[in-house]
């Protein structure tokens, strides 16, 4: 895109490409006649005066490379020769108050690793080889889409050094996600930020690649890898707010440039500035950030956080709606779909805003998915209920299907329910051990079956009692260990289900797909429902209690000769091994009309049961 036409969006509504222009770029230049290679730095900052250039080049010091006023609104220029790759640097300016500071890059496309602080010059050049996987993804709304979460610095530690590079990653990752059967990860936050503890939710840079784990090369060749092997990477990228260190964003040029002029507004619950979602420079940032990773980065998806607090004034409808923070997300999503169609629009939001899956032309947010956050919460917290009283809140776990079809919702079990003394996802189930152990195999097995495409959280998978800790590598011991080992069979045989059963993905935003079976069964505590696509049938059957059925009746609505094809008390997943015995023929039900056939199943102890339909009977 030409500078003018950027500049123009930059003032006026926000740029998607501010990134091409600003920032630090490796060009070429002609200089009296002679060609040079160097860089060309560019800083919007409205209310600085003496900018210029700093970095090891110069010693730091502030006279020697002065920056040009190109733009009367504040854009500054300056062009370097013979500085390559490497290079570290900040600018210095006096701000609005006369105070000489030193400010990293706002749009840097890298950093130093923290403790420090200064912005690096960095090669865009990459020769891609994902073209085949490029040519076929698509936003997989008929598609399967098994998510697993990763925060990169703490799946795997080396023993001899304090991160993986990215590279060192994709060894070990990309053979683990193909083994397990999960079609995309999710990485927290990559992005620049100081603090370890904040997971990346608290940046610095909003294009910089974290330097915890590499160069912009490594990131892109982490991705490459991931491509070729048919595995999509979703960003979770943070739009809400920035860290409040002095080299960042934060009171920018001495004034409120990024952040809410209304000292009300200005910070967070958690301590954070606030973007001013409604200012052209914050829209042009964070567009830009946004484009930057999937243009540069063939990134497959966005998930964004805390939308909440994007709509509703500090995540709370009480306090209104944020009109300029619903307008962002709306126009964002809108381009995003514009310049990239095949890419996937996630929204962390735990609101019961309308329309967040809407498209953006029928007067909604725009995106292709929605985190449902009250799944969660009900589904963990009966699932941590004494059998005794789930009789009382029986319809806690079918709430979510009330509400379903309202949305696009993806299932989440996430980081956010493994820290901060909640437990880990084993944890919180209730019972003994081998109860414990049961219960979390029936709650997985519930979530694959369960309309909505699914996400899990690293270590879910082995059934971890250890809370997650980002300084800590994963308790990869737990592995030795049969029962949770066997989880991890478990995740692998719902993965190749889930993948392989089209009525388990396809068209499943339909209502006409899914029908209860058994829904009111508060005193055996017993769930059934299928789902449908044409012919093809899937029943799935949970019992949430410890009884031990030896012939329990489901009514159905269709004859036919079903197989069980996974049961979750099976020994292979270290379960009772209450399963079937060979395939189960439907009996007809007379006088009954609205399930007029019933399956005579075995039905083993906090047993989830999956039986497909193999053959219609006459």
């Amino acid at each position: 895109m030409k500078s003018q036409d950027i500049l123009q969006h930059f003032f006026n509504f926000g740029a998607f490409s501010a990134f091409e222009y600003f920032g630090a770029h490796i060009i070429t230049k002609t200089i009296q006649g002679v060609r040079s290679q160097g860089v060309m730095f560019r800083l919007y900052a409205p209310n600085a005066t003496q900018v210029s250039v700093i970095g090891d080049f110069n010693q730091w010091t502030p006279t020697k490379h002065v920056m040009q006023l190109v733009h009367e609104y504040g854009i500054y220029e300056l062009f370097i020769s013979g500085l390559k790759p490497g290079t570290t640097y900040k600018y210095a300016f006096k701000n609005a108050h006369g105070v000489l500071v030193h400010k990293a890059d706002p749009y840097g496309f890298a950093s130093e690793l923290r403790p420090k602080t200064a912005s690096v010059v960095t090669e865009q050049k990459y020769r891609w080889k994902d073209q085949k996987y490029l040519a076929n993804r698509s936003r997989n709304l008929d598609q399967p889409l098994s998510i697993y979460e990763v925060h990169l610095g703490s799946w795997k530690k080396p023993s001899d050094h304090e991160f993986y590079s990215y590279e060192e990653i994709a060894d070990q990752l990309i053979p683990y996600v193909i083994d397990h059967g999960f079609t995309h990860i999710e990485l927290m936050p990559i992005t620049q930020h100081p603090f370890d503890g904040s997971w990346g939710y608290q940046a610095t840079g909003f294009l910089a690649v974290d330097s915890r784990y590499g160069t912009v090369k490594q990131f892109k060749t982490m991705i490459d890898r991931f491509h070729q092997a048919g595995i999509g990477v979703i960003l979770d990228y943070v739009l809400v707010h920035f860290a409040n260190d002095g080299f960042g964003l934060f009171e920018f040029d001495g004034t409120k440039l990024y952040e809410y002029f209304d000292p009300q507004r200005t910070f967070s619950q958690w301590g954070s500035p606030q973007f001013d979602l409604s200012k052209p420079v914050v829209r042009s940032l964070l567009f830009s950030g946004v484009n930057y990773f999937l243009e540069n980065f063939h990134i497959d998806g966005i998930r964004i956080d805390a939308v909440s607090n994007i709509v509703y004034w500090d995540g709370n409808a009480q306090r209104g709606d944020n009109s300029g923070g619903i307008a962002f997300l709306k126009d964002l999503n809108y381009f995003v779909h514009q310049y990239h169609p095949n890419v996937m629009m996630i929204a962390e939001d735990s609101t019961a805003f309308s329309g967040v899956t809407r498209p953006v032309g029928d007067g909604g947010l725009g995106f292709d998915y929605k985190w449902d956050m009250g799944w969660m919460n009900d589904t963990l917290k009966f699932y941590g209920k004494d059998p005794v009283f789930k009789y009382y809140d029986h319809h806690q776990l079918t709430f979510s299907m009330h509400y379903f079809y309202s949305d696009r919702f993806l299932l989440p079990l996430s980081h956010d329910e493994v820290v901060h003394g909640k437990g880990t996802i084993l944890n919180k189930m209730w019972g003994n051990y081998d109860e414990k152990f049961a219960l979390v195999r029936n709650l997985y097995t519930y979530q694959y079956l369960h309309p909505g495409k699914k996400l899990n959280f690293m270590s879910n998978e082995f059934a971890s009692f250890d809370e997650w800790d980002e300084k800590k590598s994963l308790p990869w011991f737990f592995t030795n260990y049969p029962k949770h080992d066997s989880i991890r069979q478990l995740f692998k045989d719902l993965n190749q289900l889930y993948r392989q059963e089209k009525v388990l993905y396809h068209d499943e935003y339909n209502p006409v797909n899914f029908r209860w079976l058994m829904v009111n069964n508060a005193y055996d505590s017993v769930y059934a429902f299928q789902r449908k696509i044409g012919d093809e049938l899937i029943i799935c059957v949970f019992n949430m209690k410890g009884n031990y059925y030896n012939d329990y009746d489901i009514g159905v609505e269709e004859p036919g000769i079903y197989q069980e094809v996974l049961n979750s008390d099976d020994k292979k997943y270290s379960g009772w091994h209450h399963i079937q015995n060979g395939v189960i023929h439907t009996q007809a039900r007379p006088g009954i009309e609205n399930k007029p056939y019933r399956l005579t199943i075995k039905l083993g102890s906090f047993a989830a049961i999956v039986l497909k339909r193999m053959k219609v009977e006459n």
